[in-house]
This record gives C-alpha cells, sequence and structure tokens, in this order.
C-alpha cells in the first residue's frame, strides 16, 4: 500500500510529539513590543515638599523673615510704649478715641509698609530666583504640568507668608495691648473691631506676596519685579483720588488702601472723604489679588516658552 503524497506546495505538518521546526518565511511573523511603563504623576503633597525645601534652601529666606519680623514687632511696640507715655490716666478719653488709639499702636503705618515689602519680595524671589539660575527648566521638565507647579509654589508662599503675618500681627498686638492696658486703654480680642485689625494685618502678607509671585512670573527679572512690586503696592495708591467716584474704586482695590480701611475702628463724618471705603469691599479686593495673581501666573507660564 503507498503512501499517502502531499501536494506539491502545501504545507507539511509535523508529526504529533515532534519538537516545533524554524520558522519559514511564509509564516506571518508577530511583533512583539514592550509595552512602555507609565510613570505615576506626581502627587501634590510631593510637589508641596519639594517646594517647601527649595524655598527654606535660600540662605537668605530665614534671615529676611525674622529680622524684619522683629523690627515690625519693635515698631508697633515703640507705638504702643509712645502712647503710653503720653496719655495720663487723668485725662478725659472717650470710647472712639481710645479704640483708635488702641488700634493705630498695635500695628503702625510704617509696620505696614515693612511687610508689603518684605511679603512682595519674598513672592518674586520665589520663582525669579528659578529663572536667574535656570532652575525652572529642570524643573518644569520633571512636572510638565505647569499648573500644578504654581499651584505648589503659591501652597508654600501662603502658608510661610500667613505664618509670617499672623506672627507679626498676633505679637503686636498682645504685647502692645499689654503696655496699654497700664492707661487702661488696652483692648481684648473680642472688643469690637480688634480681630477684624488682627486679621487685615497678618493676611496682608500673603496678600502682597501672592502680587510678587504674579510679578516675578511675568518680569523674570529680580530687580525689575522688585520695583514694580513696590511702584503697584505703594505708588499706585496714592495715584487715585477718593473725591471722584471711579477713581476712588480703583483706589480701593489696592492692597494698602484695603488694610487702612480694615485697620481703622471708629470713623468721624470729618475724617470721611467723599467716596470712602467699605469693609465689605475692602475684604473683597483682600480675596481678589490672590486669586487674580494665581491666575495670571499659571496662564502667562502655561504659555510662555522658555
Amino acid at each position: 500500500m503507498s503512501a499517502p503524497t502531499t501536494p506539491i506546495g502545501a504545507p507539511v505538518s509535523a508529526p504529533a510529539g515532534a519538537p516545533p521546526g524554524p520558522r519559514t518565511a511564509t509564516e506571518p511573523r508577530t511583533a512583539t513590543v514592550p509595552r512602555a511603563g507609565t510613570e505615576p504623576r506626581a502627587r501634590f503633597r510631593d510637589l508641596f515638599a519639594a517646594e517647601w525645601i527649595r524655598f527654606w534652601s535660600l540662605r537668605s529666606m530665614p534671615w529676611v523673615l525674622g529680622v524684619s519680623a522683629l523690627v515690625v514687632i519693635g515698631a508697633n511696640l515703640k507705638a504702643a510704649k509712645y502712647t503710653y507715655d503720653h496719655t495720663t490716666p487723668d485725662d478725659p478719653v472717650s470710647a472712639a478715641g481710645a479704640s483708635w488709639a488702641a488700634t493705630n499702636a498695635s500695628f503702625t503705618v510704617f509696620a505696614a509698609d515693612i511687610v508689603m515689602i518684605v511679603a512682595g519680595s519674598v513672592g518674586a524671589v520665589v520663582i525669579v530666583s528659578e529663572y536667574a539660575t535656570g532652575m525652572i527648566r529642570t524643573t518644569l521638565a520633571a512636572v510638565p504640568d505647569r499648573r500644578a507647579v504654581v499651584t505648589a509654589k503659591a501652597s508654600v508662599l501662603a502658608v510661610v507668608m500667613l505664618g509670617y503675618g499672623g506672627l507679626t500681627a498676633g505679637v503686636s498686638f498682645g504685647f502692645g495691648q499689654a503696655i496699654l492696658s497700664g492707661r487702661h486703654l488696652g483692648l481684648s480680642i473680642t472688643d469690637p473691631g480688634a480681630l477684624r485689625v488682627v486679621s487685615a494685618a497678618a493676611l496682608l502678607a500673603p496678600v502682597c506676596a501672592f502680587v510678587g509671585l504674579a510679578l516675578g512670573v511675568l518680569i523674570r527679572h529680580a530687580a525689575g519685579t522688585v520695583v514694580t512690586t513696590v511702584l503697584l503696592l505703594f505708588l499706585a495708591p496714592a495715584s487715585f483720588s477718593e473725591s471722584n467716584r471711579w477713581t476712588a474704586l480703583v483706589g480701593h482695590a489696592m492692597p494698602l488702601t484695603a488694610w487702612q480701611r480694615l485697620a481703622r475702628v471708629d470713623l468721624t463724618e470729618t475724617l470721611l472723604p467723599p467716596y470712602p471705603a467699605t469693609v465689605g469691599g475692602s475684604w473683597a479686593a483682600y480675596a481678589a489679588w490672590p486669586v487674580l495673581s494665581l491666575l495670571v501666573a499659571v496662564i502667562v507660564l502655561r504659555r510662555r516658552d522658555l
């Protein structure tokens, strides 16, 4: 009996149990491409920790914050001591006058100026220092999400400056009122307007720091950013008169003008300008500046090539 023949050109199947033979040219090849591993997205707490370390790696930062805090507290305590020395217990002092003297001495205009300069400069240095050294390219290469980078920087800045402002405002108010209590002028934090004064002084630092951060992203130069910050925070409010409705609205939106209104506990009709700032409007200005500054920083950093 003859063995079955296989047609010419037909594939020859191997016997059962035989090892596979070499791949022929006619067999289809299946490409085996290794699956690329996707790196996990950076967590916000990791970005916050990295920015926290970067913030305190600037050697001048602890000195700037520490020395300026002592200057601010010292200036406020000096004002409280001056009020104490120039007030006698026998002088009839009205309730409004006592409140004005106590709150004015707890956080002076000079102290507010120092806080604004320091906070605005610190906010600018947070981002400008990376532009100066070129580390901003490394940062964005490691974390391409620029919105997350700005948010992490702003969060660290907010925490540090809120602590800075709260420390200077709280210590100044507490020790200042302790000094004034010898003349029966001291206030408690529960007295009308006292908490507002302390809160406005504490929040002034982070508000101005966010302004410096936004200007730092826009200008990218240390000296130019600091000068622009000072011009915006100090000279711009003086350019808008309160005798006209529209200029008064713009002037009231400035951080310095908003703080001045929140720091005044008592206003008499003789001191009121034609279009005075309101407490609600001043708080709104405090809230608007950080939000707008963060939006500007995010938009500019995302659209601008480095």
